[in-house]
């Protein structure tokens, strides 16, 4: 039986490159998959219109999202009083069917009276306040240390909104258990990913690699933590590669002999690097939703050296090897750099992710709640 639904995405989920879009585009195709007529509705910045997403939806709908100084001075978050539209309600009004909100960003409209009669899905990818408190932690600049601070503040409040909605759908263990206790209510759907089935490799590879978004406070906070404590006292191959590297970063990195940095890799070769790891070495300092590098260097990678923020409820620290300091850290990268992974390592990991995080399974849990 086809079920329709209306998706709002807070930017185009198409290329599926960073973060939360990646889980809104594979989220989509599965969906797409599962025989569901997508109505999709986009706030476009710094991103063209999708043939791609035409092929897979019903109907795109495409919205600019506002900009400006002003929109800060509002008692509602900036991430969402930037992503509303008038046209967008009047679209949304177009057939009554369940619409699912992607994350907290798109839902000014949760409690719109003219939407009383649908079905609302919200899909949380954190438990924003405390994403931004923890930005606002970790930020050097004053005037963005501010911004995160008014912004958790604003995105306390707004979450309260929630109460309207009919199903929550959190991304980790974590969170699900948050949004039940404050809103009594809350399904665990792990994060949609680019991957059908664990593709880890046998043999030895090459380097070390860290990868992320390196545009992001949170992936800068973690490298510079590789790069002054832990690359420095080791001699192993390094890389180091994911989008728009800041130039302190390109400068420190060129400071080091073994370490190589590659900036903005196509999803290709991404994988590629990934895939030919010795050691994906992933640490991070906020432990907020669940990291999809964690999901790709399982996938796809070796052995996985992290630390416990990084898995924290995740339900997946028996996959990797944990380290939450410096000399712990060196010692596994240099024991694990010598050491091939394991057949059964590999189908341990098999049980878990191609059961828990497979794309169609979780499909089908979202088809059964529209």
């Amino acid at each position: 039986m086809t079920k329709k639904l209306h998706i709002v995405s807070f930017n185009v989920p198409d290329p599926p490159n960073y973060g939360g879009i990646i889980d809104v585009y594979y989220k989509i195709r599965s969906l797409a998959q599962a025989n569901i007529d997508i109505i999709l509705h986009c706030f476009q910045y710094g991103r063209d219109t999708s043939s791609e997403l035409e092929k897979l939806c019903q109907q795109v709908h495409y919205y600019p999202r506002k900009k400006g100084l002003l929109y800060l001075l509002s008692t509602s978050p900036y991430i969402v009083n930037t992503r509303r539209s008038k046209q967008l309600l009047e679209n949304l009004q177009q057939e009554i069917v369940p619409i699912l909100f992607e994350g907290l960003h798109t839902c000014y409209y949760l409690n719109h009276p003219l939407l009383g009669a649908f079905k609302k899905i919200v899909r949380t990818h954190n438990v924003e306040h405390d994403y931004y408190h923890h930005l606002a932690l970790s930020e050097q600049n004053l005037f963005h240390k501010y911004y995160y601070k008014q912004e958790a503040l604003k995105l306390r409040c707004f979450e309260k909104r929630l109460k309207r909605a009919s199903t929550i759908l959190s991304i980790s263990p974590d969170d699900t258990r948050y949004f039940k206790t404050h809103y009594q209510m809350g399904d665990f759907i792990p994060a949609f990913h680019p991957f059908d089935k664990v593709e880890t490799r046998k043999g030895l590879g090459e380097y070390i690699l860290f990868h992320g978004n390196l545009s992001v406070n949170e992936n800068q906070q973690a490298v510079r933590y590789l790069l002054d404590r832990i690359f420095t006292e080791i001699t192993l191959p390094v890389m180091i590669a994911g989008k728009n590297p800041p130039e302190w970063l390109i400068q420190k990195a060129a400071e080091i002999p073994h370490v190589t940095l590659i900036s903005n890799p196509y999803m290709e070769v991404m994988n590629h690097l990934i895939q030919h790891a010795q050691i994906n070495l992933i640490p991070t300092f906020q432990s907020t939703g669940l990291k999809l590098k964690l999901l790709a260097s399982l996938f796809l990678g070796r052995h996985c050296i992290t630390n416990s923020p990084m898995v924290s409820n995740t339900g997946l620290s028996h996959l990797c090897y944990l380290a939450d300091n410096i000399a712990d850290m060196i010692q596994l990268i240099q024991q694990k750099f010598e050491e091939e992974i394991t057949t059964e390592e590999i189908n341990q990991r098999k049980e878990v992710l191609e059961n828990q995080f497979s794309n169609e399974k979780n499909a089908q849990k979202i088809y059964a709640l529209i």
